[in-house]
């Protein structure tokens, strides 16, 4: 979806929203915003999420109201956070942080307009029909970032030739998890490159990971998509430096802090 279709959407929502009787001020549009990330760390995403809604003539507060739900990494919370958001309701709910929250979305309602950014194909997850026409009431953004991860692990190899095998960073909580390491174990055959798969989605199994991957002394680490990482970004990289392990990771806020 692009950003002009958004907009569109959002202010048929506004313009749809019932006339208030005589003496009554009338009901803003809320907008859900579900991410199964941290507020802190993706701050800035949702600063600038409410800027391009301002931009649009929607402001926070002003004529539209901004409902946040966070997870904070525990995904197993997502379910419950959009059922919250559709009880109250909401008029169009929002998912950020990757397939967990656009799935827990899907789950909770088929009538309220679903807007994503996803960087797992929705075709493939079985959530829309198409990218062109995506049926339903889910439609967005297909940022690829799934997609290129075996690109990413191409680049690591170039970098690092000295490499006996690349360690990959998953999270066994999100859902997409199995289908990067297919990706992955594909692109890694097709250069004869050795893949170890280490598991964290917690701080502390963060920390056993990396221990792991000194004791094997892992030559590279690719970390894999996932919103939980993301939220703990400053502290994986801390980790891969105390380790002395180089890393490649999804954004590049990982390595400018």
């Amino acid at each position: 979806m692009t950003r002009r279709e958004f907009i569109t959407l959002l202010g048929g929502v506004a313009a749809a929203w019932p006339v208030a009787t005589q003496g009554q001020q009338p009901a803003m549009p809320v907008v859900g915003f579900l991410s199964g990330a941290s507020p802190n760390e993706f701050a800035h995403l949702a600063a600038a999420f409410r800027q391009g809604l301002n931009d649009a003539g929607f402001g926070d507060g002003r004529n539209a109201a901004i409902e946040y739900r966070w997870a904070d990494g525990d995904y197993e919370r997502l379910p419950a956070l959009a059922a919250e958001l559709v009880r109250q309701p909401v008029d169009v709910l929002v998912t950020s942080g990757g397939t967990p929250s656009l799935r827990a979305a899907s789950a909770a309602t088929k009538t309220i307009p679903v807007v994503f950014v996803a960087g797992n194909d929705p075709v493939k997850l079985g959530l829309v029909a198409s990218l062109s026409r995506p049926g339903g009431n889910l439609t967005g953004v297909y940022l690829l970032t799934t997609a290129l991860v075996p690109k990413r692990l191409g680049l690591l190899r170039e970098i690092v030739t000295t490499a006996p095998f690349v360690a990959l960073l998953v999270n066994p909580a999100n859902p997409s998890t199995q289908a990067q390491v297919d990706n992955i174990q594909q692109a890694a055959r097709s250069i004869n490159l050795p893949i170890h798969i280490v598991r964290a989605r917690t701080g502390q199994e963060l920390d056993a990971a990396f221990a792991e991957l000194t004791e094997r002394r892992a030559g590279a680490l690719l970390v894999a998509t996932d919103p939980f990482f993301n939220s703990r970004r400053e502290y994986i990289v801390a980790l891969a430096a105390r380790h002395a392990i180089p890393a490649m990771y999804e954004w590049r806020e990982f390595p400018v802090g």
